[in-house]
């Protein structure tokens, strides 16, 4: 039973990591930033800046599937602008509506691309998927000892930067997910529907191996994106408390 759903589970088990240290270092790069700077502006400024590669590839995603799917665009920006509740939206691509399935697609278009880019930095460029599957293990001696290693691995800070860039930056907002909803219900109603009509076993047998093993290589990229993001949180929850501490101010 495991090893038929196995991605699926391990799916959810990056997910749910990756967007919380997603928060927990955007949050800490932030607060350095507005400690150093004092303006609010200048914190953005910089912040943008820092995942400029990122943003690029989300919203030049969007632009081409749009385009590929014949979705008419409009205005394109890789400037931030301040949402009501105090969001930050990094860029945008308009495109305009049409049906649930051209919307999903490209709305997940920044998911597709960033994870293709960290997949290939990460595993050709970093060597980083042995030390994904020594965590995997539990063998904690061994993925430490890598992790000292990381370092040599040719074009390393370049390589690395990009991947935590485009990582952080991949996911699909709150607009670019707006479809989903409609799309995964129907999605529901027809497996079961399928199921009611003693499709089960067949789908099981067909359907569900490529499916979880899609999943399983989804989540391996998530885990090799969580894996940037939580090495980087150390270093920067520590500069938060330093400069905190050294300049008397702090920010929540």
């Amino acid at each position: 039973m495991w090893m038929q759903f196995n991605g699926l589970f391990l799916f959810i088990l990056t997910l749910l990591p990756l967007v919380l240290l997603q928060r927990l270092l955007h949050r800490e790069i932030q607060a350095v930033l507005l400690i150093l700077s004092r303006d609010r502006a200048v914190t953005i400024g910089i912040f943008s800046i820092i995942f400029l590669p990122g943003v690029l590839l989300h919203e030049c995603s969007h632009y081409f599937m749009a385009a590929i799917l014949g979705v008419r665009t409009g205005n394109f920006s890789l400037f931030p602008r301040t949402l009501p509740g105090g969001r930050l939206q990094m860029g945008y691509v308009e495109t305009s509506r049409t049906d649930i399935v051209r919307d999903s697609l490209i709305g997940a278009a920044p998911l597709v691309a960033g994870g293709l880019f960290v997949a290939y930095a990460a595993i050709s460029r970093l060597q980083l998927l042995p030390l994904w599957e020594v965590l995997r293990n539990g063998q904690s001696g061994l993925f430490w000892l890598g992790l000292q290693l990381l370092p040599q691995v040719k074009d390393f800070p370049l390589w690395f930067y990009l991947t935590f860039a485009v990582s952080s930056t991949m996911m699909p907002s709150g607009s670019d997910r707006h479809a989903w909803l409609p799309l995964g219900a129907s999605i529901v109603l027809l497996l079961m529907l399928a199921l009611v009509g003693g499709a089960g076993p067949w789908m099981l047998e067909h359907v569900g191996p490529p499916t979880n093993a899609f999943l399983g290589s989804v989540a391996t990229v998530f885990g090799l994106s969580a894996a940037v993001h939580m090495a980087l949180i150390l270093p920067f929850a520590a500069a938060h408390r330093l400069v905190a501490g050294v300049t008397g101010v702090d920010v929540t």
